[in-house]
């Protein structure tokens, strides 16, 4: 999966709060100073590309939806970040956590104790 740029992101926040919308709606959850209707609806135009966001025809409109949960885009961006930095290796991500005291022991149990959960699934 693709990465968002911030703009991008920030786009897609909307839609995951708040639901599929038509490009004027999304001006309003905006700060000041409000982007232009131009430039907001290029980069959805850019998410609709990517294969973030979809869109359905309503009479003359555009309705747009997040195509992409929050969820699975965290999880995209993770297993990069893991592969980037980490050689692969979620073992890794956990170590660092430890070493810099940001994960401790009752945590790490609790990780151990949700694998092993998830593992009498199958």
């Amino acid at each position: 999966m693709k990465s968002l740029t911030l703009k991008e992101k920030e786009i897609m926040e909307i839609l995951w709060e708040h639901g599929p919308m038509v490009i004027r709606e999304m001006l309003a959850y905006y700060g000041e100073p409000k982007p232009h209707y131009n430039t907001v609806a290029t980069l959805v135009k850019l998410l609709v590309e990517k294969g973030f966001v979809e869109y359905e025809a309503v009479g003359n409109i555009y309705l747009y939806r997040a195509k992409v949960s929050r969820k699975q885009y965290g999880g995209s961006a993770l297993g990069d970040l893991v592969s980037r930095f980490y050689d692969n290796s979620y073992t890794n991500v956990v170590s660092q956590f430890i070493e810099e005291d940001k994960m401790g022991l009752d945590e790490l149990k609790q990780l151990i104790a949700r694998i092993e959960q998830g593992r009498g699934k199958e």
